[in-house]
């Protein structure tokens, strides 16, 4: 039987550590929530953008997201959910094409049709697919260059891997790949049309409502007050060291990125250290636009153009409505690159001359505002066999629990993802180990 009234530190407020506190307060725990930043959120966090409140990094749902719908009804919003027929498109040989479904396969212009074949059957055979273990420690460009061929490889997925891993693309898990492939194919609701979801208010409507509903059951949220240390003595957690001090709790949850916990947790065992200081994650420079006149239609154009060092962009006004259109354009890298230290307006320059190249209708006059966020720990890089990588969530340590969006793997980061691992998390956690 689990202990009730349990005083419990959770350690972030993006998705996942609102989820495990909204949780916690619900089974009548009391969570108090330590935040670094000065709003909750994370990845999923909005800013004010020239007076518009959106999302500093784009994010959409899939009629697949249960744990997010789920929470959604839970919190009495989701009659805020709105679903939407949107297009994807493909930037190729300087040509915009249409993308995302068979007819559009057939017609693209730069691929033959054996190659167009082997890749709509790879394709068709990866959204069936529902066992990901076998695919686990398979690499994934070798396991796609297989399927689709040398031809498909080269103009359909090398420069995704490329602008995306980089020094790292020729080692990775093919189940990480697949379930990306499986997670856009499931938001389809016949062959030829694809259905994505938006809130009205964007991410603010749910991070608002999962706040308040936390605070009314008693939890408590902390912004601006990042953890320094989790005190840990005789193998057991005894509290958590902040500016103000350090204070006492049963039990501690963390959700921060793991490349963080060394540096908040270094009393860990040596092996444990070890294992989280040898994982590798994917940062993005995300620049987003707001432009007085539409990029495209879609909603998701892939890119392959040797003078563009991205692998796609994301139009966000052909989802959800608003006044202007809204483009993010995301650089993703590893942190280490030195891209990476590269100046805001380095990027920004960058998306100005590649969107007026998509669309010369567009001119400088067109932009109203341009911004650039930046995340370090994005993404994790998940190799063959990665999930045995990762220490357990539960870690040797009594009343110690970490975890972070690696933890979902094969799945990809995500709202709904987080949702569902930090509910879960927090269940086991006042259950004692898993």
């Amino acid at each position: 039987m689990a202990a009730s009234n349990q005083r419990i530190a959770v350690l972030g407020a993006g998705p996942m550590g609102l989820a495990v506190a909204y949780q916690l307060a619900r089974d009548g725990h009391r969570p108090v929530v330590f935040e670094a930043d000065d709003r909750v959120g994370g990845m999923t966090a909005c800013f004010d953008f020239n007076g518009l409140a959106i999302e500093r990094y784009y994010h959409f749902h899939c009629t697949s997201d249960h744990a997010f719908l789920q929470v959604l009804d839970e919190l009495g919003i989701a009659d805020r959910m709105h679903w939407v027929e949107t297009k994807m498109g493909y930037w190729y040989q300087r040509r915009l094409q249409a993308w995302g479904n068979p007819l559009a396969l057939l017609k693209f212009r730069g691929l033959s049709l054996t190659a167009k074949f082997r890749y709509g059957l790879h394709a068709f055979l990866s959204t069936r697919r529902t066992d990901w273990k076998p695919l686990d420690t398979v690499e994934a460009t070798g396991w796609i260059r297989r399927w689709v061929g040398a031809e498909a490889w080269e103009v359909l997925w090398r420069r995704l891997f490329d602008y995306k891993f980089y020094d790292y693309s020729d080692n990775l898990s093919a189940a990480w790949i697949w379930s990306r492939i499986r997670r856009i194919g499931r938001s389809r609701y016949d062959l030829f049309r694809e259905k994505l979801g938006y809130l009205d208010g964007g991410s603010t409507t749910l991070l608002t409502a999962l706040r308040d509903d936390i605070e009314r059951h008693g939890g408590e949220i902390r912004l601006q007050s990042p953890v320094r240390r989790v005190h840990i003595e005789q193998g057991r957690v005894t509290g958590v060291e902040t500016a103000a001090g350090v204070e006492a709790f049963d039990k501690v949850i963390s959700t921060i990125p793991l490349p963080y916990v060394p540096r908040v947790m270094p009393d860990l065992p040596d092996d444990i250290l070890q294992k989280l200081g040898a994982l590798k994650n994917i940062a993005v420079v995300c620049v987003i636009a707001k432009l007085a006149k539409p990029l495209t239609e879609n909603f998701w154009l892939n890119v392959n153009d040797p003078e563009m060092d991205i692998p796609g962009l994301v139009e966000y006004s052909n989802l959800r409505p608003l006044d202007h259109a809204i483009v993010y354009v995301p650089f993703y890298m590893p942190g280490e690159h030195p891209k990476y230290q590269e100046s805001d307006q380095v990027f920004i320059d960058k998306v100005r001359r590649y969107l007026k190249t998509i669309n010369p209708a567009l001119s400088d006059a067109d932009f109203i505002d341009i911004r650039a966020s930046r995340y370090r720990h994005a993404q994790p890089i998940c190799p063959p066999g990665y999930l045995d990588s990762l220490p357990p969530v539960a870690l040797p340590v009594q009343g110690l629990w970490v975890a972070d969006t690696s933890y979902y793997y094969p799945e990809d980061r995500g709202i709904s993802e987080s949702i569902g691992f930090g509910r879960q998390m927090a269940r086991q956690a006042v259950q004692g180990r898993p």
